[in-house]
């Protein structure tokens, strides 16, 4: 896929991205706490930083996206008594920043790092 030029990016941020990030956000944390719908969430969740900037959206390629990473069963304890809750307050801190210049920089990095938050998932690349 082509790279967006910074403008088209910062365009969409002012049109769309600053108020479409939190409704994308707190569904997918709705999501999440579903055991049907938390693959779709979890989906979302990976999708934030595209919505807010445009931002390419993350591959994952087994090989790759396995190295490094915790268990399976030690992200879903962590999500079951952490993850659920701090990535809902993470999120939202980071849209609410999202909103002011000053802010903007910290926020892209917090949703770059939902991921993690939520399940201690690690992007590699």
């Amino acid at each position: 896929m082509a790279q967006r030029s910074v403008f088209v990016r910062a365009l969409w941020f002012l049109a769309i991205g600053w108020w479409a990030t939190p409704i994308v956000v707190n569904t997918a944390w709705l999501l999440n706490l579903t055991v049907v719908l938390l693959p779709i969430g979890i989906k979302l969740i990976n999708l934030v930083p595209t919505v807010l900037t445009l931002a390419e959206p993350r591959s994952l390629s087994e090989p790759e996206s396995s190295r490094g990473q915790s268990s399976l069963v030690v992200r879903g304890i962590y999500f079951l008594f952490v993850g659920w809750w701090l990535s809902l307050l993470w999120a939202n801190v980071a849209s609410a920043l999202a909103i002011t210049v000053v802010g903007l920089p910290v926020a892209i990095w917090m949703l770059n790092r939902l991921p993690y938050v939520t399940s201690l998932y690690r992007f590699h690349g």
